[in-house]
């Protein structure tokens, strides 16, 4: 469903064998720019861009507890909203909804026909944030933390002749650090005082997790999956009377305004260096060729900085010991500006993006690039 990158996706950029972009390419409404860094032993983090003349898809997907369910989303939920969408005259607020529900229960059916083998899989999952832009309408849908960040015009001053771009978030951080998601939980769970609880330096859901919503994490969704002897063998009973998380997706639905500029979805790995205005700022001023590396390396700037390191100490850590300094970081930034025919004459068929499954694989040449 992806086309290839045709010679302007990179590996090791900037000298960093765990970095991979793709600088710019053309989208319905503008360009597009995507870039990874992989800090994990396996990638987690996965990420598309799916583009036609009349709309265009973007997904992060920040996996956790191994990459199967951010691969899982990967291959399954545009051809899913893609074929509902199809049945149901056009995109909507339900059709992102039947799509999700089916990525988890699809994800569902995996798990039992997996964990037998690899219990491991009980205990996977993944945040997953969709945009879409069609027909002038602009849809965000999110699980967990990772997010979406607009930067717009808005006029200030009496006279309205001056204007400042600003940082509008569009979509909802489900992790229970904010005390709103906290208290969401806790009020669904009266009967549980221990259903989050703060440790090692954070608040967690029974101890283990941040976020509230996601796809996978059956473990925690299912009480049957953590009670059999085979996960107990593999990690530990976790006392379950029902769901502590779900796959209930957050969506916002609006219309494509003149003094939108552009979009920023990124995984929580970039959220965690970089606040909204802080980004927005990056890409309003910064060429927009390779905008989504230059803000990957800002992200790893600031997180060598904490650990009074330099970005060049990090380059020469290995994938797994970079864990130890940031996340995975999955960045895609969305221009929004309508480009003329010339810019745009590429987009009479269907194409797009892919992040590679694994970064430190395709760098040692034993994986191709995750195009197709």
């Amino acid at each position: 469903m992806l086309s290839s990158c045709f010679g302007s996706c990179f590996g090791g950029g900037d000298g960093d064998d765990l970095l991979w972009h793709m600088d710019l390419k053309p989208h319905a409404t503008g360009d597009y720019s995507v870039a990874v860094v992989q800090a994990n032993s396996l990638l987690e983090d996965q990420g598309q861009v799916f583009t036609t003349p009349g709309a265009t898809y973007v997904g992060v997907y920040d996996g956790h507890g191994g990459p199967q369910a951010s691969r899982f989303i990967n291959n399954n939920l545009f051809p899913q909203l893609q074929k509902l969408a199809l049945e149901e005259g056009g995109l909507s607020e339900d059709v992102i909804r039947k799509a999700f529900d089916a990525i988890e229960e699809g994800f569902l059916r995996l798990v039992k026909q997996s964990w037998l083998d690899k219990p491991q899989i009980a205990s996977a999952g993944s945040c997953c944030l969709f945009g879409a832009i069609s027909k002038d309408e602009l849809y965000v849908a999110n699980l967990g933390d990772s997010r979406a960040v607009l930067g717009r015009r808005a006029e200030t001053g009496q006279t309205g002749d001056s204007a400042v771009v600003v940082a509008e978030r569009l979509s909802i951080d489900h992790n229970v650090g904010v005390e709103e998601v906290r208290k969401e939980v806790e009020a669904l769970h009266p009967d549980d005082s221990h259903v989050v609880v703060y440790t090692r330096g954070v608040w967690r859901i029974k101890g283990i997790i941040q976020v509230s919503r996601s796809i996978g994490d059956v473990y925690l969704k299912k009480p049957e999956f953590n009670r059999d002897p085979m996960f107990i063998q593999y990690g530990y009973p976790i006392p379950l009377k029902r769901a502590v998380m779900s796959a209930e997706p957050s969506i916002l639905i609006r219309k494509i305004r003149p003094e939108d500029l552009f979009l920023i979805f990124a995984s929580d790995g970039l959220w965690d260096q970089l606040s909204d205005d802080e980004a927005v700022d990056i890409v309003l001023k910064n060429p927009r060729s390779g905008i989504a590396k230059r803000l990957v390396r800002a992200a790893l700037e600031g997180a060598a900085e904490k650990k009074e390191m330099r970005y060049e100490d990090i380059k020469r850590l290995e994938k797994g010991e970079r864990r130890h300094v940031h996340d995975d970081i999955t960045v895609i930034v969305i221009y929004l500006d309508r480009p003329g025919s010339s810019t745009n004459s590429g987009m009479n068929i269907v194409k797009g993006t892919n992040v590679p499954l694994d970064i430190y694989s395709l760098n040692s040449g034993h994986q191709g690039e995750n195009t197709s």
